[in-house]
């Protein structure tokens, strides 16, 4: 059993962002001037024994794989940005690649949306516009990544570096794509590439993935409990806290307890690989139109990783994947790094239930 936890490398200053937001902005800035939108709302969230980090710092970078794989995580799934030739974020994964430090599996997840103005409150300005141009640029993107797909460090399946997709249904002509990067990889002297992708409307509108060339697919989580859950806000026990939410322009707001019962994948979703997370609460990024899950506890996120881990019993070992959203999401409360609050206790849940 391999559990994956997505990474976030937006920790460090670059020149970008210090044109959008003002010199120094990083994810930080967010979680540092939040505070609380409602009585018992826990903001702002202050990181533990790691700090507010620079992943700039070869020694962070080290830290983190280090608890991580001592709380039985598997690797991290860096988040990767590709704008037509343009990257963003590149340095912190760049320098693990180049320094071969830490010693710890990864792969690559491309993050394939447009920047808006959203961390700011402007969700309607476009900052960063994803295009997809074509085979040209296909095959440049494909040279930029083929040296981490063949670092010994890189996590496949099937003997295939996986390559995590966020918004599959965007790219014009996938499989096209999809069909060109594997070709690429076979000349490459790889096996292929194991394209995992991720889709929010598997209820009402799913997503095809092996018609597009792709392996597997990701339930967004936890976009599809959120959709479950919207369905049901005209029942007796949603009506009072939606209308509270109007009225006092609150956040939308679900109990965690509520959210992993809708989170967990249906039957005739069988080959999914499932996606936990330990909160959520994105009002860092967008205030008052934010979601946020009350009362998470250890123990119900406990229960909802062993879930997962059911789920996938009879695949073949090499198939059972976890991935975990997210490592150090701070902005959306999803994290699993230690913070003043819970302290490890996260982590060492995770070295129950992942390390047995």
């Amino acid at each position: 059993m391999r559990a994956i936890a997505f990474y976030l490398p937006q920790f460090h200053p670059i020149p970008e962002n210090d044109r959008w937001w003002g010199e120094g902005f990083t994810e930080w800035t967010n979680v540092r001037k939040t505070r609380p939108l409602y009585h018992g709302h826990q903001q702002p969230k202050v990181p533990g024994k790691l700090g507010y980090y620079d992943l700039r710092n070869s020694e962070t970078r080290k830290a983190q794989a280090a608890l991580a794989k001592a709380s039985g995580i598997s690797g991290f799934c860096y988040w990767h940005y590709w704008f037509a030739g343009q990257r963003l974020l590149e340095r912190p994964f760049a320098e693990v690649l180049k320094s071969g430090e830490p010693d710890f599996p990864f792969c690559l997840g491309w993050a394939n949306e447009s920047w808006s103005g959203v961390w700011h409150g402007n969700p309607d300005k476009t900052l960063m516009e994803q295009t997809y141009p074509g085979p040209a640029d296909e095959e440049r993107h494909f040279r930029l990544v083929e040296e981490a797909f063949k670092d010994p460090r890189y996590l496949t399946i099937d003997g295939k570096p996986i390559f995590y997709v966020y918004k599959p249904r965007q790219i014009p002509e996938c499989k096209r794509f999809v069909e060109h990067w594997q070709n690429l990889a076979i000349k490459a002297g790889l096996n292929g590439v194991y394209f995992i992708g991720e889709d929010v409307y598997i209820d009402d509108d799913p997503w095809d993935y092996k018609a597009h060339g792709f392996d597997a697919v990701v339930a967004n989580s936890p976009g599809v409990a959120f959709l479950r859950l919207a369905k049901k806000r005209f029942y007796p026990r949603y009506l009072l806290p939606r209308m509270v939410h109007k009225l006092l322009r609150h956040p939308v707001r679900y109990k965690y307890k509520d959210f992993i019962e809708h989170n967990q994948v249906r039957p005739g979703h069988d080959d999914f690989f499932p996606c936990v997370l330990p909160n959520w609460d994105n009002t860092p990024r967008v205030g008052r139109k934010g979601f946020v899950l009350d009362k998470p506890s250890p123990a119900l996120f406990k229960q909802q990783l062993k879930r997962a881990m059911r789920q996938l019993e009879h695949r073949p070992p090499d198939q059972q994947v976890i991935f975990i959203k997210s490592w150090n999401e701070w902005a959306e409360g999803n994290y699993l790094e230690p913070d003043s609050v819970n302290g490890i206790t996260y982590l060492e849940v995770c070295k129950d239930v992942l390390k047995k």
